[in-house]
């Protein structure tokens, strides 16, 4: 089984909030900084993207991806690796939970397995900045309270927020 790399941070704001940002992928390239184009591909029947093409340049991967979602109640998302040109597998999520106070405990897992022999070493390296840079990112983004997609064309977002009605 391959190994994981995992971190964690607290954004002031509530769980419905923060996953209404993880769901707004075509705003990933305004705040992840790795991403630089999230097309969404496919939806399931709330309106949560199911398979997203992410372009990622992180350095040492730069690759075109697809990834599957799957959304487990509101305060999850997981996702898996369907193509790509660079990686041989990648799996993650984010787990939200309250923290009290209107805050949120958000951890970040995630395993890369690339198709060039890397050292794990550097390959653990690489996940752990990609990393504390999306959750830097996101926890700056969530709590500049912008609200998610409001720029975006219509149907280039999530479909609007995990839960809402």
């Amino acid at each position: 089984m391959a190994e994981h790399t995992s971190s964690s941070i607290t954004i002031e704001a509530a769980p419905a909030e923060v996953m209404g940002v993880i769901a707004d992928f075509a705003r990933y390239p305004d705040w992840t900084g790795e991403v630089k184009e999230a097309e969404v591909l496919e939806t399931d029947g709330q309106g949560r993207a199911e398979q997203v093409r992410l372009v990622m340049d992180a350095g040492a991967i730069k690759d075109d991806q697809t990834l599957a979602y799957t959304w487990t109640g509101e305060h999850e998302v997981s996702w898996t690796l369907v193509k790509s040109q660079m990686l041989r597998s990648l799996d993650g999520s984010y787990l939200l939970k309250p923290a009290g106070a209107g805050a949120t405990e958000v951890t970040y897992r995630l395993t890369v397995d690339v198709k060039i022999p890397m050292l794990g070493m550097i390959k653990r390296k690489a996940e752990k900045v990609i990393i504390d840079r999306a959750l830097a990112g996101l926890k700056k983004r969530v709590e500049a309270g912008e609200e998610p997609g409001a720029d975006a064309e219509p149907g280039t977002g999530s479909g609007g927020k995990p839960g809402a009605e």
